[in-house]
Formats: structure tokens, C-alpha cells, sequence
């Protein structure tokens, strides 16, 4: 028998787990050490940068996109796309913004808002699971409908004068060491913590790593992929609406040019978070530090005070080319481990 074809030992099947275990936490990894080097890098060039409110701040900008990049991981983990969600963010505002001008209830209006999202991530997960019609076709569609629908509401920008809005737009919870945070920074690492009690603790979240695996094989062990590719898109749409009502919080208005980009920014911070593409391999823990380092780099540019945020797009584009390039890497260690 050759060295070629000889079956391998016990050892080097051990050596092989450890490699897999290791390389399917690496870009995840990857991300959080740079966070800190460029919060590191950050504090050394600009006084003032060494401030737990400025990390705090970072969570504060972008409750919203914490929240959007969670049902995106969902949906990236299965091997899908939702191209919908920044839409659907746009669509939130405007109807909540509509329905608060014209007297409703603020929790009628949150609770309507979010069945509405849940519903149209069900229907396009229906569309995809039925027809078998690609994600990416299907969530373009939705992405097309929620943006037109947000034109038939209204052409103008809504200002909302809720009392709760506003009251909840500037609520501060006080931290030790004079610091602050928003209510909306509680409810997104809620989002953050379900999800990863979902994805690691439960069948759902098993399953949903099974099919960005492999679904044909998720089929033959018998788990539930159809019902579970249309709930990974009820969650998407679901998280989109918090977003929006986050978003409106955050704003205190509606504008159907809101949000507009915002699938791109979620599916960049999933993917430099560690989430693969093809799906199987990802955590939600690396989404939460995706958007953080997003965050960073436009903060870099404010402090910087002199480049233009079109150079927040610039470096977004080189690390999303990095952080793919460092997958496929580990992609193939593994394979050949």
C-alpha cells in the first residue's frame, strides 16, 4: 500500500480537527484583533480617541446596522442573500412615521411595523422555497417593492413628534465613569444574544448551518430545510423592521431615500466578520464586530476631519476584499488538513 493511499492515523485525524476547529474561528478572530489595533492606532494619532464613550459611541451610531447584520447572518449562513433589507429599513420609517402623524397608538404603530417586515421576509422566503427562484432575484424584487411602496406613502420626509420617539431618541442609561449608552444599544445586543443562543443552542440554528453546508446532505439527515430557509427570511424581514423603528429613533423621521445601501453595508459586515459567502461557516459575535470596524473606519474619517466619506467606501471595499481572501485561505488549510 502507497504512502498516497494508506488510511491516516489516528494522530493526524486529530491534528486535521484541530486545524478545522482552529480555521473556522480565524477570520472571526481576525476581525476582533483588528478592531483593536485600529482602536489602538486610533488613540496613538488623535487625542482624544482613548475614550470609553468613543467605543460606546460606536455601538450608539449603529444600533440599527447590529440589528440588520443579525438577520443577514441568518440568511448569509444559509447560503442566501437578502438584497431587500435596506428597503425594508426605509419602509419601516415611513409607515411608522405615517401612522404616528396620523395619531396612532406608538406601540400599534411599532407592533404593526414589525409584522409587516416579518410578513414580507415570509413571503420572499416562500417565493425562494416554492418556485426555487435564486435569493438574489427574489430579494431584488422585494428590494424594488418596499422602496417603491415607500414613494406611494409619501414623496416628502415625515418628521416624527411622537412623545415616546422623542423620548426614546434622547433617553441616556448612565455608566459608571460619566459614560452613556441608548436604549437602542440594549436592544440590539439582545438581538446579538438571541441570535447566538438561536444559531448555537437550539435545532433551528443547527439546521441552518447544516444547509450553507450542504443542503442536499441537511435533506438526507432529514432536517427541516424548507421550513428553515423560509424562517431565515421571516427573521431578516423581522430584523429589518427593528432596524427601521431603531433607524426612526435615531432620526426622529421618515424618508424613502433613508437606508438607501444599508443590504450593502450589513452584507460587508457579516462578511468581515467571518461569515463565508457560501454559507456553514460564521458568527453572529464576528457580524457585532464587522459593524464595529465599519464603525471605526468612519470614525477615523471624522477625526481625521480633512478626507471626504467617500473614503469610508474606499477602505470598506479593501477590507471586504481582504477578509475574502483571508476565507478562501482558510477555506482551502482546511481542505487540505
Amino acid at each position: 500500500m502507497s504512502v498516497l493511499t494508506s488510511p491516516s492515523t489516528p494522530a493526524t485525524r486529530k491534528r486535521s480537527g484541530l486545524l478545522q476547529g482552529k480555521a473556522k474561528y480565524a477570520p472571526t478572530v481576525a476581525t476582533i484583533v483588528l478592531f483593536f489595533v485600529m482602536f489602538a492606532a486610533g488613540s496613538v494619532i488623535y487625542p482624544g480617541f482613548f475614550s470609553g464613550q468613543v467605543f460606546l459611541n460606536l455601538l450608539i451610531d449603529n444600533t440599527f446596522l447590529i440589528v440588520l447584520a443579525v438577520g443577514m447572518t441568518f440568511v448569509i449562513l444559509t447560503g442566501g442573500i437578502d438584497l431587500s433589507v435596506g428597503s425594508v429599513v426605509a419602509l419601516s420609517m415611513m409607515i411608522a412615521a405615517a401612522l404616528l402623524q396620523a395619531g396612532w397608538n406608538p406601540f400599534a404603530v411599532i407592533g404593526l411595523v414589525l409584522l409587516t417586515g416579518a410578513v414580507l421576509g415570509l413571503l420572499m422566503g416562500l417565493v425562494i422555497q416554492v418556485f426555487e427562484i435564486q435569493p438574489f432575484i427574489v430579494t431584488l424584487a422585494g428590494l424594488f417593492l418596499a422602496r417603491g411602496l415607500c414613494y406611494v406613502i409619501s414623496l416628502d420626509a415625515i418628521t416624527v413628534t411622537d412623545p415616546f420617539f422623542t423620548s426614546m431618541a434622547q433617553a441616556r442609561i448612565r455608566l459608571p465613569g460619566n459614560m452613556f449608552i441608548s436604549p437602542g444599544v440594549l436592544i440590539a445586543l439582545l438581538f446579538v444574544a438571541g441570535a447566538f443562543y438561536v444559531l448555537h443552542q437550539t435545532r433551528f440554528g443547527r439546521t441552518v448551518y447544516a444547509i450553507g453546508g450542504g443542503e442536499a446532505s441537511a435533506r438526507l439527515m432529514g432536517l427541516a430545510v424548507p421550513r428553515t430557509k423560509v424562517l431565515v427570511y421571516t427573521v431578516s424581514g423581522f430584523c429589518s423592521a427593528t432596524a427601521g423603528i431603531l433607524f426612526s429613533f435615531y432620526s426622529l423621521s421618515g424618508y424613502s431615500l433613508a437606508a438607501t445601501g444599508m443590504e450593502l453595508d450589513a452584507i460587508a459586515a457579516v462578511v468581515v466578520g467571518g461569515t463565508l459567502l457560501t454559507g456553514g461557516y460564521g458568527y453572529v459575535i464576528g457580524s457585532l464586530a464587522g459593524v464595529l470596524v465599519l464603525g471605526i473606519v468612519q470614525t477615523f474619517i471624522s477625526y481625521q476631519g480633512t478626507l471626504s466619506s467617500w473614503w469610508t467606501r474606499i477602505v470598506i471595499g479593501v477590507l471586504l476584499l481582504l477578509f475574502i481572501l483571508l476565507q478562501k485561505i482558510f477555506s482551502r488549510k482546511t481542505k487540505l488538513a
